[in-house]
């Protein structure tokens, strides 16, 4: 599994474009591309349950992008059941009722 970027950070809830952009990386699923914030657990739902449409990232990027969505999961209380984003955006994506 990929090393792991994400931090805790403190933003929750809705985030406006300025409150986005003053994020750090480090709490980006796609910290590269700045792209899924996991600032708490409705957005590592979110990012869990958006997982396959995002666009323009390499599979490594989403092997990181899926070690920081599990790490923040951990740190939310969200259960992830699946092992790997291979497993994400199949139709249902996942049996887990909590994303």
């Amino acid at each position: 599994m990929a090393k792991t970027t994400w931090k805790a950070d403190t933003t929750h809830g809705d985030l406006s474009t300025k409150e986005k952009n003053d994020l750090p990386d480090s709490v980006f699923a796609f910290p590269k591309q700045r792209k899924e914030p996991l600032t708490d657990a409705s957005h590592v739902k979110n990012a869990l349950a958006r997982f396959d449409q995002v666009k323009g990232v390499t599979d490594e990027d989403r092997d990181l992008a899926f070690a920081n969505i599990r790490k923040a999961a951990e740190h939310y209380g969200v259960e992830v059941s699946e092992t790997n984003w291979h497993e994400l955006g199949k139709t249902p994506h996942t049996k887990n009722p909590s994303h």
